[in-house]
């Protein structure tokens, strides 16, 4: 569907010289409406002055779109699809990883950016829990308390759907009546809409919902919850009583999934020269909107601290800058994690639901801001590029990483100079296929 990134990538993308088109590929996000079954709006999330406040606004960019702009940025070379990890050993000299195709790769370093179902991170708690030297709760399998229905709508005329003709994107999430359902409408610059439907499950729809837990669900799965959902009403702004089924209509069925939405922070993110990053230590529920972020942040200080290292090191280096790197992401990651159950509380059934949308209601406007403020305020940037004069009257929140310095080599007085690479920083990403691993 789509993901959103606000001012906290912002001066990381403009580092990375694509943030003028990032900007071009998104569309503003200045509010999130929620709406009830009458085709009301009850109140408002508003989040303008971002520009001002934080040096930057908030943008909706489509999946694909975002994919396609990050890959473009790295050579083809670099980049090894279809590749499904089986295992991986690591020692004092480096890292050995072996394909399902029969072939190996090795290095010094292992990032695992494979998602919430990790194999790099499978692999490496099997051999820390014979070990004994995992925590109990790593080893507990992922929880998971909402289902949720993505899709995204081919391109669609302004005649027909004029909201996506404005400049800034009609986010608009429904909260059920009397069903344990929520959903959601979005437009993009693509001119397309995506949409979205969220069961919050019970004990019985758990029970039916975990059979599938070790398996994909294909389309037969997704258009089963489109017949449960297809009914329900939205907002399209120009007064028509659309339903999901025209959105349904307007989709290709390619573009529909059923997906679990986990909620887990993992204890053990690293050992020796494997460390985890994005949704393989920490998943959060999409509704807060904040996963793709923290995983763009746990890469940028990790960069950070792996190009600090010395030319050679030991493993006894390399798991110190590991460890500096949790030290680091652990708590705005906690903050995070806690920030995105917030939300999906908000869109539920339950009292805390019905108290939790009361409150956002009825919030002062200044303590409203002194929560953005504090989500907001933390801006990381790469050390090792140009560094970008931060705009935002809110200044950014303290980044020790970004202190860290490369290595220099020590010159030889009777011997020539002899001209070495720095360690390089890995190329890692986040889901390109399922059980993905990049290895330096």
């Amino acid at each position: 569907s789509a993901m959103y990134f606000n001012c906290t990538t912002a001066n990381f993308f403009r580092q990375c010289g694509i943030y003028d088109e990032f900007v071009a590929l998104g569309k503003l996000v200045s509010s999130i409406q929620m709406c009830n079954e009458d085709r009301k709006v009850e109140f408002s999330l508003d989040f303008a002055g971002h520009e001002k406040q934080f040096g930057a606004n908030g943008y909706i960019v489509p999946r694909p779109q975002l994919y396609d702009l990050l890959r473009r940025q790295i050579p083809k070379e670099r980049i090894h699809l279809g590749k499904k990890v089986l295992t991986t050993d690591q020692g004092g000299n480096g890292v050995l990883v072996r394909f399902s195709d029969g072939t190996e790769a090795e290095g010094d370093i292992l990032v695992g950016a494979d998602g919430a179902y990790s194999a790099v991170r499978q692999g490496l708690y099997a051999k820390l829990k014979k070990a004994k030297k995992l925590p109990a709760s790593d080893a507990l399998p992922l929880p998971f308390s909402t289902v949720c229905l993505v899709a995204q709508t081919r391109p669609l005329s302004v005649e027909e759907f004029p909201d996506l003709a404005l400049e800034e994107c009609q986010f608009r999430n429904t909260i059920g009546t009397d069903k344990m359902y929520a959903w959601a409408t979005l437009t993009t610059k693509q001119n397309t809409i995506c949409w979205g439907a969220t069961l919050f499950l019970d004990e019985e729809t758990s029970k039916e919902n975990d059979a599938f837990r070790n398996s994909e669900w294909g389309q037969e799965a997704a258009q089963a919850m489109c017949e449960e959902v297809k009914d329900f009403p939205i907002i399209t702004g120009q007064g028509k009583t659309f339903t999901l089924q025209d959105m349904m209509d307007r989709t290709p069925k390619e573009l529909i999934s059923k997906v679990m939405l986990e909620e887990k922070v993992f204890k053990t993110w690293y050992d020796r020269r494997t460390v985890l990053i994005g949704d393989a230590c920490h998943k959060f529920n999409p509704q807060g909107g904040v996963g793709a972020t923290n995983a763009m942040h746990d890469a940028i200080v990790l960069a950070n601290l792996i190009n600090g290292l010395p030319f050679h090191p030991v493993v006894e280096e390399i798991e110190a800058a590991f460890k500096a790197y949790k030290k680091e992401r652990f708590q705005w990651v906690h903050e995070a994690f806690e920030s995105s159950k917030v939300h999906r509380t908000m869109i539920g059934q339950s009292t805390a639901s019905k108290v939790s949308r009361f409150f956002a209601k009825h919030i002062p406007a200044w303590l409203f801001n002194r929560i953005q403020e504090r989500s907001c305020s933390y801006r990381p940037q790469v050390a090792f590029l140009p560094i970008i004069e931060d705009a935002g009257l809110v200044k950014p929140a303290a980044q020790p990483s970004l202190s860290v310095k490369g290595p220099v080599e020590k010159k030889q007085e009777t011997k020539p100079t002899v001209a070495t690479t720095p360690t390089p920083t890995p190329t890692t990403f986040d889901e390109p296929v399922q059980s993905t691993a990049t290895v330096v």
